[in-house]
């Protein structure tokens, strides 16, 4: 008999830079380490176990992610909405919540996941822009950006485009669409004029690897980024990682329930 037969499934927001990351770690404040002190709190035990759709970096921010709980007896936890997100006190919201199946897995069921990273030019750059956009000293022109982005579309090795850790063996992942445009996402106050973004859409994506293809973007022509795809293993200068604080999770699809 499973010790926690019920399963909830809860739509999630959070503003990344007050966190180092999705996964708990010791003395640090995280995404997951704040909800399962919320649920405790508001449950008034933790007898539970959560999982999250995607474990983003430190500072990275996102706008619509899941994360699925499961409990040992039922609970109406719609109606314990507003007080988990009042007691999330804005950092993190939750926007819905719904029932699911116990054998219903959440990281399974993620059909694709589209990045937003926004960027602009360093000229007249305000401060209190830089806590979701990035400050870029030079960049290519826009069409220039958007030939090297459409480089990534389609199933490749992306060794040469993540940070490789020792045990991750199977580089492959499929970009369904790549691209840069001037965003509207951003308008008058402390806003650059001009806001760019690089969005990204795939099946999935390895540590730092779509921070890797901004920077690619940023720098590399077309063929540059074709010839290390076409040889992930070659001795390629290590591609930079871009700063944090411009990527957003923007969109998770799932697969229907």
């Amino acid at each position: 008999m499973l010790s926690r037969p019920y399963s909830y499934l809860f739509s999630l927001s959070y503003y990344g830079a007050r966190f180092k990351g999705w996964a708990k770690q010791k003395g640090q404040p995280t995404v997951e380490g704040k909800l399962e002190r919320v649920l405790g709190y508001v449950l008034g035990h933790d007898d539970f176990r959560i999982i999250g759709s995607s474990r983003t970096d430190s500072g990275v921010n996102c706008r619509r992610g899941f994360v699925q709980i499961f409990l040992r007896e039922k609970v109406d936890l719609g109606a314990l909405l507003p007080s988990l997100n009042q007691n999330l006190s804005g950092e993190i919201h939750l926007g819905s919540v719904q029932e699911v199946a116990r054998d219903f897995n959440l990281i399974q069921f993620v059909e694709r996941k589209t990045y937003r990273y926004f960027f602009a030019s360093a000229e007249n750059f305000h401060p209190f822009a830089s806590a979701y956009i990035t400050q870029v000293d030079g960049f290519q022109a826009l069409e220039s950006m958007q030939e090297s982005a459409s480089a990534f579309v389609g199933k490749h090795d992306f060794r040469a485009f993540c940070k490789v850790t020792p045990n991750k063996t199977d580089f492959v992942r499929e970009v369904l669409e790549a691209k840069v445009y001037l965003s509207d996402d951003f308008v008058e106050g402390f806003f650059p004029e001009k806001v760019y973004c690089f969005e990204v859409t795939g099946t999935g994506f390895l540590y730092h690897q779509v921070r890797k293809m901004v920077s690619a973007v940023w720098a590399f022509s077309p063929q540059e980024i074709q010839d290390r795809l076409a040889s992930p293993e070659g001795d390629w200068a290590q591609v930079p990682t871009a700063p944090a604080h411009g990527l957003v999770l923007w969109e998770t699809v799932l697969r229907s329930l």
